[in-house]
Protein backbone atom coordinates (compact mmCIF):
# COMPACT_ATOMS: atom_id res chain seq x y z
CA UNK A 1 0.00 0.00 0.00
CA UNK A 2 1.34 3.36 -0.85
CA UNK A 3 1.77 6.03 1.64
CA UNK A 4 -0.91 8.08 0.05
CA UNK A 5 -3.42 5.25 0.14
CA UNK A 6 -2.67 4.55 3.82
CA UNK A 7 -3.37 8.13 4.77
CA UNK A 8 -6.61 8.12 2.84
CA UNK A 9 -7.71 4.91 4.50
CA UNK A 10 -6.85 6.23 7.96
CA UNK A 11 -8.74 9.43 7.28
CA UNK A 12 -11.77 7.46 6.11
CA UNK A 13 -11.64 5.29 9.26
CA UNK A 14 -11.27 8.35 11.45
CA UNK A 15 -14.23 10.01 9.80
CA UNK A 16 -16.25 6.82 10.13
CA UNK A 17 -15.42 6.62 13.88
CA UNK A 18 -16.34 10.18 14.42
CA UNK A 19 -19.51 9.66 12.49
CA UNK A 20 -20.28 6.48 14.47
CA UNK A 21 -19.57 8.23 17.75
CA UNK A 22 -21.77 11.14 16.70
CA UNK A 23 -24.55 8.83 15.71
CA UNK A 24 -24.25 7.00 19.07
CA UNK A 25 -24.42 10.20 21.00
CA UNK A 26 -27.41 11.35 18.95
CA UNK A 27 -29.17 8.04 19.48
CA UNK A 28 -28.49 8.19 23.21
CA UNK A 29 -29.77 11.76 23.32
CA UNK A 30 -32.80 10.78 21.34
CA UNK A 31 -33.44 7.88 23.70
CA UNK A 32 -33.11 10.20 26.68
CA UNK A 33 -35.49 12.63 25.01
CA UNK A 34 -38.02 9.87 24.37
CA UNK A 35 -37.68 8.68 27.96
CA UNK A 36 -38.02 12.22 29.21
CA UNK A 37 -41.07 12.72 27.03
CA UNK A 38 -42.58 9.49 28.33
CA UNK A 39 -41.87 10.55 31.90
CA UNK A 40 -43.48 13.93 31.29
CA UNK A 41 -46.49 12.24 29.65
CA UNK A 42 -46.92 9.87 32.60
CA UNK A 43 -46.49 12.78 35.00
CA UNK A 44 -49.00 14.84 33.06
CA UNK A 45 -51.44 11.91 33.02
CA UNK A 46 -51.00 11.42 36.76
CA UNK A 47 -51.42 15.14 37.29
CA UNK A 48 -54.58 15.17 35.25
CA UNK A 49 -55.89 12.13 37.08
CA UNK A 50 -55.12 13.73 40.43
CA UNK A 51 -56.66 16.98 39.26
CA UNK A 52 -59.71 15.14 37.98
CA UNK A 53 -60.00 13.24 41.24
CA UNK A 54 -59.63 16.46 43.19
CA UNK A 55 -62.18 18.09 40.90
CA UNK A 56 -64.65 15.27 41.41
CA UNK A 57 -64.08 15.33 45.18
CA UNK A 58 -64.44 19.08 45.20
CA UNK A 59 -67.69 18.87 43.19
CA UNK A 60 -69.04 16.19 45.54
CA UNK A 61 -68.06 18.28 48.52
CA UNK A 62 -69.72 21.31 46.95
CA UNK A 63 -72.89 19.30 46.31
CA UNK A 64 -72.82 18.00 49.90
CA UNK A 65 -72.34 21.51 51.23
CA UNK A 66 -75.13 22.76 48.97
CA UNK A 67 -77.41 19.94 50.16
CA UNK A 68 -76.63 20.72 53.80
CA UNK A 69 -77.22 24.38 53.09
CA UNK A 70 -80.61 23.61 51.50
CA UNK A 71 -81.56 21.46 54.49
CA UNK A 72 -80.48 24.19 56.86
CA UNK A 73 -82.54 26.71 54.87
CA UNK A 74 -85.59 24.42 55.02
CA UNK A 75 -85.16 23.89 58.78
CA UNK A 76 -84.73 27.62 59.27
CA UNK A 77 -87.80 28.31 57.14
CA UNK A 78 -89.86 25.75 59.06
CA UNK A 79 -88.64 27.16 62.38
CA UNK A 80 -89.55 30.63 61.22
CA UNK A 81 -93.05 29.50 60.23
CA UNK A 82 -93.51 27.83 63.62
CA UNK A 83 -92.20 30.90 65.38
CA UNK A 84 -94.57 33.07 63.33
CA UNK A 85 -97.51 30.83 64.29
CA UNK A 86 -96.58 30.96 67.97
CA UNK A 87 -96.15 34.71 67.78
CA UNK A 88 -99.49 35.04 66.02
CA UNK A 89 -101.25 32.95 68.66
CA UNK A 90 -99.60 34.95 71.41
CA UNK A 91 -100.61 38.16 69.71
CA UNK A 92 -104.22 37.01 69.44
CA UNK A 93 -104.14 35.84 73.06
CA UNK A 94 -102.69 39.18 74.17
CA UNK A 95 -105.37 41.04 72.21
CA UNK A 96 -108.09 38.89 73.79
CA UNK A 97 -106.62 39.42 77.26
CA UNK A 98 -106.36 43.12 76.54
CA UNK A 99 -110.00 43.27 75.46
CA UNK A 100 -111.03 41.31 78.55
CA UNK A 101 -108.95 43.56 80.77
CA UNK A 102 -110.51 46.68 79.22
CA UNK A 103 -113.97 45.16 79.66
CA UNK A 104 -113.23 44.35 83.29
CA UNK A 105 -111.97 47.88 83.84
CA UNK A 106 -115.16 49.32 82.35
CA UNK A 107 -117.39 46.90 84.31
CA UNK A 108 -118.62 48.26 87.64
CA UNK A 109 -117.27 46.64 90.79
CA UNK A 110 -119.95 44.78 92.73
CA UNK A 111 -120.05 43.51 96.27
CA UNK A 112 -120.27 39.82 97.16
CA UNK A 113 -124.02 40.23 97.62
CA UNK A 114 -125.03 42.34 94.64
CA UNK A 115 -128.47 43.84 94.16
CA UNK A 116 -130.05 42.72 90.91
CA UNK A 117 -132.69 44.70 89.13
CA UNK A 118 -135.52 42.32 88.24
CA UNK A 119 -136.17 41.53 84.58
CA UNK A 120 -139.72 40.47 83.75
CA UNK A 121 -140.82 39.40 80.28
CA UNK A 122 -144.40 38.24 79.91
CA UNK A 123 -146.58 36.88 77.13
CA UNK A 124 -150.33 37.37 76.88
CA UNK A 125 -151.48 33.73 77.00
CA UNK A 126 -150.18 30.82 79.05
CA UNK A 127 -152.61 27.94 78.72
CA UNK A 128 -153.80 25.82 75.82
CA UNK A 129 -157.29 24.35 76.10
CA UNK A 130 -157.31 20.62 76.85
CA UNK A 131 -159.21 19.98 73.64
CA UNK A 132 -156.34 21.43 71.64
CA UNK A 133 -153.53 19.61 73.46
CA UNK A 134 -153.78 16.51 71.27
CA UNK A 135 -153.43 18.70 68.18
CA UNK A 136 -150.31 20.35 69.60
CA UNK A 137 -148.79 16.97 70.45
CA UNK A 138 -149.51 15.69 66.94
CA UNK A 139 -147.99 18.81 65.38
CA UNK A 140 -144.89 18.47 67.55
CA UNK A 141 -144.46 14.83 66.64
CA UNK A 142 -144.89 15.55 62.92
CA UNK A 143 -142.60 18.60 62.78
CA UNK A 144 -140.04 17.80 65.48
CA UNK A 145 -140.76 21.20 67.05
CA UNK A 146 -141.29 21.67 70.77
CA UNK A 147 -144.52 22.99 72.26
CA UNK A 148 -142.74 26.24 73.03
CA UNK A 149 -141.70 26.64 69.41
CA UNK A 150 -145.24 25.93 68.22
CA UNK A 151 -146.57 28.50 70.70
CA UNK A 152 -144.11 31.13 69.44
CA UNK A 153 -142.36 31.52 72.80
CA UNK A 154 -138.92 31.61 71.20
CA UNK A 155 -139.79 34.98 69.69
CA UNK A 156 -139.60 36.53 73.16
CA UNK A 157 -136.38 38.58 73.24
CA UNK A 158 -134.43 38.97 76.44
CA UNK A 159 -131.33 40.95 77.44
CA UNK A 160 -129.28 37.79 78.09
CA UNK A 161 -130.04 36.17 74.74
CA UNK A 162 -131.10 32.94 76.41
CA UNK A 163 -131.81 29.94 74.23
CA UNK A 164 -134.56 28.83 76.62
CA UNK A 165 -138.00 30.17 75.76
CA UNK A 166 -138.94 30.02 79.46
CA UNK A 167 -136.70 31.05 82.35
CA UNK A 168 -137.21 31.95 85.99
CA UNK A 169 -134.56 32.95 88.54
CA UNK A 170 -135.47 33.83 92.11
CA UNK A 171 -133.75 34.32 95.45
CA UNK A 172 -134.32 31.18 97.49
CA UNK A 173 -134.37 32.98 100.85
CA UNK A 174 -136.41 36.09 99.98
CA UNK A 175 -138.45 34.66 97.06
CA UNK A 176 -137.50 37.79 95.09
CA UNK A 177 -137.80 37.20 91.33
CA UNK A 178 -134.74 38.56 89.52
CA UNK A 179 -135.39 37.15 86.05
CA UNK A 180 -138.74 36.12 84.59
CA UNK A 181 -139.25 35.05 80.99
CA UNK A 182 -142.60 33.46 80.17
CA UNK A 183 -142.66 31.86 83.63
CA UNK A 184 -146.43 31.26 83.48
CA UNK A 185 -146.34 29.22 80.27
CA UNK A 186 -147.41 25.62 80.80
CA UNK A 187 -145.21 23.19 78.89
CA UNK A 188 -144.12 19.53 78.92
CA UNK A 189 -141.33 19.07 81.48
CA UNK A 190 -139.80 15.73 80.43
CA UNK A 191 -137.52 14.20 83.09
CA UNK A 192 -137.90 17.14 85.46
CA UNK A 193 -140.82 14.91 86.45
CA UNK A 194 -138.35 12.63 88.26
CA UNK A 195 -137.78 15.31 90.89
CA UNK A 196 -141.39 14.81 91.99
CA UNK A 197 -140.92 11.03 91.67
CA UNK A 198 -138.02 11.23 94.14
CA UNK A 199 -140.04 13.47 96.48
CA UNK A 200 -142.90 10.95 96.66
CA UNK A 201 -140.51 8.02 97.24
CA UNK A 202 -138.72 9.85 100.07
CA UNK A 203 -142.04 10.96 101.63
CA UNK A 204 -143.25 7.34 101.63
CA UNK A 205 -140.28 6.21 103.75
CA UNK A 206 -139.97 2.97 101.80
CA UNK A 207 -136.82 0.99 102.69
CA UNK A 208 -134.01 2.07 100.41
CA UNK A 209 -132.11 -1.21 100.84
CA UNK A 210 -135.04 -3.28 99.58
CA UNK A 211 -134.29 -4.97 96.26
CA UNK A 212 -136.54 -4.31 93.28
CA UNK A 213 -136.34 -5.85 89.81
CA UNK A 214 -136.73 -4.33 86.36
CA UNK A 215 -139.62 -5.96 84.51
CA UNK A 216 -141.09 -5.73 81.02
CA UNK A 217 -143.61 -3.24 82.43
CA UNK A 218 -140.75 -0.77 82.97
CA UNK A 219 -139.73 -0.77 79.30
CA UNK A 220 -140.56 2.49 77.50
CA UNK A 221 -143.15 1.86 74.78
CA UNK A 222 -144.00 5.55 74.21
CA UNK A 223 -140.64 6.95 73.07
CA UNK A 224 -138.84 3.59 72.77
CA UNK A 225 -135.90 5.03 74.71
CA UNK A 226 -132.96 2.80 75.52
CA UNK A 227 -131.75 1.78 78.97
CA UNK A 228 -128.72 0.10 80.49
CA UNK A 229 -130.99 -1.69 82.96
CA UNK A 230 -132.00 -4.89 81.22
CA UNK A 231 -135.22 -6.68 82.09
CA UNK A 232 -134.44 -8.95 85.02
CA UNK A 233 -131.88 -6.59 86.57
CA UNK A 234 -132.11 -6.41 90.35
CA UNK A 235 -131.00 -3.38 92.35
CA UNK A 236 -131.95 -1.67 95.59
CA UNK A 237 -134.56 1.06 95.78
CA UNK A 238 -131.83 3.48 96.85
CA UNK A 239 -129.78 2.61 93.76
CA UNK A 240 -132.83 3.05 91.53
CA UNK A 241 -133.52 6.44 93.11
CA UNK A 242 -129.87 7.45 92.59
CA UNK A 243 -129.92 6.52 88.89
CA UNK A 244 -133.29 8.20 88.32
CA UNK A 245 -132.10 11.52 89.75
CA UNK A 246 -128.49 11.53 88.54
CA UNK A 247 -128.64 9.74 85.18
CA UNK A 248 -132.35 10.22 84.47
CA UNK A 249 -132.80 6.44 84.16
CA UNK A 250 -136.38 5.89 82.92
CA UNK A 251 -136.70 2.22 83.85
CA UNK A 252 -135.42 2.95 87.35
CA UNK A 253 -137.98 5.74 87.78
CA UNK A 254 -140.80 3.58 86.46
CA UNK A 255 -139.82 0.72 88.78
CA UNK A 256 -139.95 3.11 91.74
CA UNK A 257 -143.53 4.02 90.84
CA UNK A 258 -144.57 0.44 90.08
CA UNK A 259 -143.30 -0.85 93.47
CA UNK A 260 -145.09 1.91 95.42
CA UNK A 261 -147.82 0.73 97.83
CA UNK A 262 -150.94 0.42 95.67
CA UNK A 263 -148.96 0.28 92.42
CA UNK A 264 -148.30 2.76 89.62
CA UNK A 265 -151.75 4.38 89.68
CA UNK A 266 -151.47 5.15 93.39
CA UNK A 267 -148.01 6.58 92.82
CA UNK A 268 -149.18 8.99 90.09
CA UNK A 269 -152.05 10.08 92.33
CA UNK A 270 -149.53 10.78 95.11
CA UNK A 271 -147.47 12.88 92.68
CA UNK A 272 -150.46 15.05 91.78
CA UNK A 273 -151.54 15.31 95.42
CA UNK A 274 -148.07 16.54 96.38
CA UNK A 275 -148.20 19.11 93.58
CA UNK A 276 -151.50 20.48 94.89
CA UNK A 277 -150.09 20.59 98.42
CA UNK A 278 -147.18 22.70 97.16
CA UNK A 279 -149.53 25.09 95.35
CA UNK A 280 -148.45 23.86 91.90
CA UNK A 281 -151.77 24.62 90.21
CA UNK A 282 -150.43 24.51 86.64
CA UNK A 283 -148.93 21.05 87.09
CA UNK A 284 -150.15 17.62 86.04
CA UNK A 285 -148.41 14.22 86.10
CA UNK A 286 -149.42 11.05 84.25
CA UNK A 287 -146.28 8.92 84.78
CA UNK A 288 -143.13 8.91 86.98
CA UNK A 289 -140.62 9.20 84.10
CA UNK A 290 -141.64 12.30 82.13
CA UNK A 291 -141.63 10.44 78.82
CA UNK A 292 -145.23 11.53 78.23
CA UNK A 293 -145.75 15.08 76.94
CA UNK A 294 -148.84 15.21 79.17
CA UNK A 295 -146.55 15.71 82.18
CA UNK A 296 -146.71 19.49 82.22
CA UNK A 297 -145.91 22.41 84.51
CA UNK A 298 -144.86 26.05 84.59
CA UNK A 299 -141.56 27.58 85.67
CA UNK A 300 -143.20 29.06 88.77
CA UNK A 301 -144.58 25.69 89.83
CA UNK A 302 -141.22 24.01 89.24
CA UNK A 303 -139.48 26.60 91.40
CA UNK A 304 -141.83 25.57 94.23
CA UNK A 305 -140.91 21.93 93.64
CA UNK A 306 -137.17 22.72 93.76
CA UNK A 307 -137.63 24.62 97.01
CA UNK A 308 -139.46 21.67 98.56
CA UNK A 309 -137.08 18.97 97.24
CA UNK A 310 -134.10 20.96 98.53
CA UNK A 311 -135.34 20.28 102.05
CA UNK A 312 -134.52 16.60 101.56
CA UNK A 313 -130.77 15.95 102.08
CA UNK A 314 -130.96 12.63 100.21
CA UNK A 315 -132.37 14.29 97.06
CA UNK A 316 -129.71 16.99 97.24
CA UNK A 317 -126.96 14.39 97.54
CA UNK A 318 -128.14 12.00 94.83
CA UNK A 319 -129.07 14.65 92.27
CA UNK A 320 -125.66 16.35 92.43
CA UNK A 321 -123.58 13.16 92.44
CA UNK A 322 -121.11 13.40 89.50
CA UNK A 323 -121.07 9.63 88.87
CA UNK A 324 -122.10 6.36 90.42
CA UNK A 325 -121.17 2.70 89.87
CA UNK A 326 -123.78 -0.04 90.22
CA UNK A 327 -123.18 -3.79 90.18
CA UNK A 328 -125.57 -5.28 87.66
CA UNK A 329 -125.16 -9.03 87.90
CA UNK A 330 -121.48 -9.82 87.31
CA UNK A 331 -120.73 -6.38 85.86
CA UNK A 332 -119.85 -3.10 87.54
CA UNK A 333 -121.55 -0.38 85.44
CA UNK A 334 -120.60 3.29 85.70
CA UNK A 335 -123.29 5.98 85.35
CA UNK A 336 -122.67 9.74 85.03
CA UNK A 337 -124.68 12.84 85.82
CA UNK A 338 -126.61 14.27 82.87
CA UNK A 339 -125.74 17.81 84.03
CA UNK A 340 -122.10 18.63 83.24
CA UNK A 341 -122.17 21.66 85.56
CA UNK A 342 -121.94 19.42 88.65
CA UNK A 343 -118.40 18.55 87.53
CA UNK A 344 -117.47 22.22 87.13
CA UNK A 345 -115.58 23.41 90.24
CA UNK A 346 -116.68 27.01 89.65
CA UNK A 347 -120.29 26.06 90.43
CA UNK A 348 -121.78 25.51 93.90
CA UNK A 349 -124.89 23.44 93.08
CA UNK A 350 -127.15 22.17 95.85
CA UNK A 351 -129.75 20.39 93.71
CA UNK A 352 -130.37 19.83 90.01
CA UNK A 353 -132.35 17.86 87.45
CA UNK A 354 -132.30 17.80 83.65
CA UNK A 355 -134.94 16.71 81.16
CA UNK A 356 -135.49 16.22 77.45
CA UNK A 357 -138.11 14.99 75.02
CA UNK A 358 -138.86 16.60 71.67
CA UNK A 359 -142.09 18.17 72.93
CA UNK A 360 -140.35 19.77 75.93
CA UNK A 361 -136.99 20.78 74.45
CA UNK A 362 -133.98 20.85 76.78
CA UNK A 363 -134.93 21.57 80.40
CA UNK A 364 -133.00 22.24 83.60
CA UNK A 365 -133.80 23.16 87.21
CA UNK A 366 -131.10 24.01 89.77
CA UNK A 367 -130.45 25.42 93.17
CA UNK A 368 -127.07 27.14 93.28
CA UNK A 369 -125.13 29.70 95.28
CA UNK A 370 -124.01 32.74 93.26
CA UNK A 371 -122.58 36.08 94.38
CA UNK A 372 -123.11 35.15 98.01
CA UNK A 373 -126.81 34.35 97.54
CA UNK A 374 -128.81 31.15 96.98
CA UNK A 375 -130.88 31.08 93.81
CA UNK A 376 -133.41 28.76 92.23
CA UNK A 377 -133.19 28.61 88.44
CA UNK A 378 -135.62 27.09 85.95
CA UNK A 379 -134.95 26.81 82.20
CA UNK A 380 -137.53 25.22 79.90
CA UNK A 381 -137.69 24.55 76.18
CA UNK A 382 -134.07 25.33 75.35
CA UNK A 383 -132.72 24.60 71.88
CA UNK A 384 -129.37 22.83 71.47
CA UNK A 385 -127.79 20.00 73.44
CA UNK A 386 -125.73 22.21 75.77
CA UNK A 387 -127.81 25.39 75.58
CA UNK A 388 -129.50 24.96 78.98
CA UNK A 389 -126.11 24.81 80.75
CA UNK A 390 -124.97 27.79 78.67
CA UNK A 391 -128.09 29.71 79.75
CA UNK A 392 -127.26 28.96 83.38
CA UNK A 393 -123.73 30.32 82.80
CA UNK A 394 -125.16 33.49 81.24
CA UNK A 395 -127.45 34.03 84.22
CA UNK A 396 -124.60 33.47 86.68
CA UNK A 397 -122.37 36.04 84.95
CA UNK A 398 -125.29 38.47 84.86
CA UNK A 399 -125.94 38.06 88.59
CA UNK A 400 -122.25 38.30 89.51
CA UNK A 401 -122.10 41.49 87.43
CA UNK A 402 -124.87 43.04 89.50
CA UNK A 403 -127.57 42.51 86.87
CA UNK A 404 -125.88 44.75 84.31
CA UNK A 405 -126.73 44.09 80.65
CA UNK A 406 -125.87 45.78 77.38
CA UNK A 407 -129.43 45.92 76.19
CA UNK A 408 -132.64 47.41 77.54
CA UNK A 409 -135.51 45.09 78.22
CA UNK A 410 -138.55 45.44 76.00
CA UNK A 411 -140.34 42.22 75.18
CA UNK A 412 -143.84 40.93 74.72
CA UNK A 413 -144.52 37.60 73.02
CA UNK A 414 -147.86 36.35 71.78
CA UNK A 415 -148.62 32.65 72.27
CA UNK A 416 -150.13 31.16 69.12
CA UNK A 417 -153.53 29.58 69.41
CA UNK A 418 -152.66 25.93 68.99
CA UNK A 419 -156.23 24.72 69.07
Amino acid sequence: MTRTNWKQNWLILALAGVLSLSLGVSAQAATKKVASAKTKTVAATKSKAVASSKGKKSAAEKRDVASKSDKAKKVASSSKRQADKVADRRARGNKAESRQARAEQRAPRVAAVAPVKPVVLRQSATHVPAAGMANVAAASSASGASFGQLYGLHHTPDPLDLKSSVALVLDQDTNEVVFDKNSNAVLPIASLTKLMTATVVVDAHQPLDEEISITADDVDTEKNSSSRLAVGTTLTRGEALHLALMSSENRAAHALGRTYPGGLGAFVNAMNAKARALGMHDTRYVDPTGLSSRNQSSARDLASLVRSAYQQPLIRELSTSPEYAVRLGARQVQFRNTNSLVRNPSWDIGLQKTGYIVEAGRCLVMQARMAGRKFIMVFLDSTGKYSRQADAERVRRWIENGGQTRRTVSASAQVKNAS
